[in-house]
């Protein structure tokens, strides 16, 4: 078993907020320790605001949990000073393969394009990703970044006021309150917060249970990942294969609905179900065993007031897609930037709406497509089972039947069509996947990427045009930065950015999603865009 399950990393000490006479007021109070709340806490003090995180826990999660990790989380991940080491241990992927019985019939690559810093998919067990966030945040804390975490500090009452919340906070020295100007949820699919709140998910519960088992073992299958639908070692049901480090790999196996789960992960009831997949020449470990069943559900509202909700708190998909963590991390990014503009006085309060009106679309489109692969790989009738079948022949042989098969639509970035945050689409011929309300995609620029340039802040993009170096506008200052298809040989610059147009100026807000495009600068356009952006329009 890893001994990091075992090892406080965040232990309970006793904070001078419980010594105050009066309950102490903090700018934002995030409650969980968990990957979200973590990477909310660092993007914030990161940008100087104060994050106070409260976790009842002083450790990384027990087990795996989350492993697949994509691009665009990568991407994020990078800016808050912690893609590296993640990348550096993670097994990297593009290839997946899928088969039917014993037959492959389907193989698909998530990223076959050259010009992207990053894989499409790493797969990490969640404990090393938590170590590397709190790892992230001491290091932000030595530097006198205003972050602070508080393990043993369980929150058990939450009151909103006008102008703040107050928690009732428990710890191993007694209660005390603190006040917070912001509250930030981010405990989880049981979200405690939600329940005080009185708050509930809407959406379904699918009648079906998976047993995962992370097993340690040496094993030459390939850095890919392989699903199977009816399989001689599960017949009837799927399974899923996973490659992680350290020698561990992840094993899921559907079981159906009626089960005794508690009987079902004893490892004398696991080990043979691993045998009969692996073969019995094959010696394994078992680290971790768990049984989930599928829920895509979300709340009606990820903003209530002055608590905001992220990650499973807020959402919750099926595990085939690796939608969850991955979708977590775009809710913090999206909310960061919009909550300091607010903080500061940059933006009104109501750019907060915002946040909701994006992230509950990017909830939408993630339960739709976990929806929707679920149906796919547990069929509800002998109709569907049958379609389904039909297909996976169909696609060994033909293409026209792979796009059907779906044994996880795997998480891609949301695209915020129909944003109230979006500008102008003006760049005739210009390419669609970087359209207002999409992330800016990733390019070659010199000896290095484009998004390592564009960093965190507005910033103006040309494309062998002019504009100013810098744009004030209503406290937000964009500057620019321009370059040239010549900067990229390659030319994915010119077909990611350009397309068709042989000029263009791309406004990018600071979680780097396209706010408008033009063939070339126009201060009005700009700064109209600028003020739409932070919803002063």
């Amino acid at each position: 078993m890893n001994k990091i399950f075992e090892i406080p990393l965040y232990p309970y000490t006793r904070s001078p907020d419980q010594d105050a006479d009066r309950p102490v007021r903090r700018k934002v109070v995030i409650v969980g320790a968990g990957p979200i709340g973590l990477a909310a806490a660092i993007d914030l003090a990161r940008q100087g605001v104060e994050a106070i995180v409260l976790d009842d826990n002083d450790k990384v999660s027990f087990g795996s949990r989350a492993i697949c990790f994509a691009k665009r989380p990568l991407e994020i991940l990078d800016r808050l000073g912690c893609g590296r080491p993640m990348v550096d241990k993670g097994v990297q992927w593009n290839v997946g393969k899928v088969f039917f019985d014993e037959r492959k019939v389907f193989e698909f690559n998530l990223l076959p394009e050259e010009g992207h810093r990053r894989p499409a998919f790493i797969n990490l067990q969640q404990y090393y990703f938590e170590e590397y966030l709190v790892e992230r945040a001491r290091e932000l804390e030595a530097d006198g970044a205003p972050i602070e975490l508080r393990g043993g500090n369980t929150v058990t009452s939450v009151q909103q006021h006008v102008d703040h919340v107050s928690l009732e906070i428990e710890t191993p020295d007694g209660p005390y309150t603190l006040e917070a100007d912001w509250l930030i949820a981010c405990d989880g699919a049981g979200s405690p917060i939600r329940a005080m709140m009185g708050l509930d998910f809407v959406g379904r519960v699918f009648e079906d249970n998976f047993l995962i088992a992370d097993v340690v073992m040496e094993a030459d299958f390939p850095t890919e990942r392989w699903f199977w639908f009816d399989p001689p070692f599960n017949r009837g049901q799927s399974a899923l294969l996973h490659k992680q480090p350290d020698g561990v790999w992840r094993i899921d196996l559907q079981l159906g609905w009626d089960i005794d789960k508690e009987e079902e992960k004893k490892p004398e009831n696991v080990i043979p179900r691993l045998k009969q997949m692996l073969g019995d020449e094959v010696e394994f470990d078992l680290e971790w065993v768990s049984i989930y069943t599928f829920q895509c559900r979300r709340m009606e509202k990820f903003r209530h007031g002055r608590v905001l909700f992220a990650g499973d708190s807020a959402h919750q998909v099926s595990p085939f897609g690796a939608r969850g963590a991955n979708s977590g991390l775009q809710d913090t990014d999206n909310l960061v930037w919009k909550l300091k503009m607010v903080i500061d006085g940059t933006a009104p309060e109501t750019l907060l709406d915002s946040y909701d009106a994006e992230r509950v679309q990017g909830a939408d489109e993630n339960i739709l497509n976990s929806s929707r692969s679920t149906d796919f790989i547990t069929p509800k009738s002998e109709m569907s089972r049958i379609f389904r079948d039909a297909v996976l022949d169909l696609a060994e042989h033909h293409e026209l039947a792979r796009p059907l098969v779906n044994s996880g639509r795997l998480s891609v970035p949301c695209v915020h069509d129909g944003s109230p945050l979006n500008g102008n689409d003006a760049l005739p011929g210009g390419p669609s996947r970087a359209r207002p309300g999409a992330p800016c995609p990733d390019a070659p620029v010199g000896d290095g990427f484009l998004l390592d340039e564009l960093g965190d802040r507005f910033i103006l993009v040309t494309f062998g045009t002019d504009a100013p170096d810098a744009l004030s506008e209503s406290g937000v200052i964009a500057r620019r930065l321009a370059l040239h298809t010549g900067d990229d040989p390659s030319g994915a610059l010119q077909e990611r950015y350009l397309g068709d147009a042989s000029t263009a100026v791309y406004l990018v807000r600071p979680d780097q999603h396209v706010v408008a495009r033009w063939p070339r600068y126009d201060e009005g356009e700009t700064r109209a865009a600028i003020r739409r952006a932070i919803g002063l329009e």
